[in-house]
């Protein structure tokens, strides 16, 4: 018997002898990599927006991925903590936001540091205007590409496997329903 709250699927929850990686209250591996992947794309669009603006408007490359970074991490982060790993309620300071910040700092550190590099060589090869704009944004876009797997390894491993269940919000009996699993 397993008891899923409402608003999650059945097939989410995991048995500790169907996962070697069992946590309560969490979901499967697989579906937490593939929710974060999904909040991670969500927040990449959100930043290629503020990016591409930004540098159509000629802002310097590092203000403007420093400015697209953040408009994609604040939504980021609340989605991705209530759907990929499903935590509810006020996170823990030093626990939970504190490594949270660490991790995606890096992250935000890579995209900046990539797109100023990119910023730098379009500048004496007088790569201007739409091509410019082209450049830095893959530039920018690599960085996601290549720190999303180590992103989320050092989340998944580090900052939320270490925190307890979530407790469900109210009270529990009204707000849970009961699940058979063979």
């Amino acid at each position: 018997m397993t008891t899923v709250s409402a608003g999650q699927h059945a097939a989410d929850q995991q048995e500790p002898a169907d996962d070697p990686d069992h946590r309560p209250g969490q979901p499967k591996f697989f579906a937490r990599l593939v929710r974060a992947l999904m909040s991670s794309g969500l927040a990449t669009g959100m930043s290629q927006v503020t990016l591409i603006v930004l540098l159509t408007m000629s802002v310097n490359p590092t203000v403007a991925s420093a400015a697209a970074f953040v408009a994609g991490a604040i939504p980021n982060y609340f989605v991705a903590r209530r759907w990929a790993w499903n935590r509810r309620g006020k996170p823990d300071f030093k626990r939970e936001l504190l490594p949270y910040l660490f991790v995606i700092g890096l992250g935000g550190i890579a995209s900046m540091t990539l797109t100023t590099i990119a910023g730098w060589i379009t500048e004496p090869l007088r790569i201007e205007g739409f091509v410019r704009i082209i450049v830095l944004d893959v530039a920018f876009l690599s960085s996601y590409a290549l720190v999303f797997l180590i992103k989320f390894t050092l989340l998944d491993r580090f900052v939320y496997s270490k925190l307890d269940a979530p407790k469900p919000a109210g009270k529990a009996a009204p707000a849970e329903v009961q699940a058979q699993t063979a």
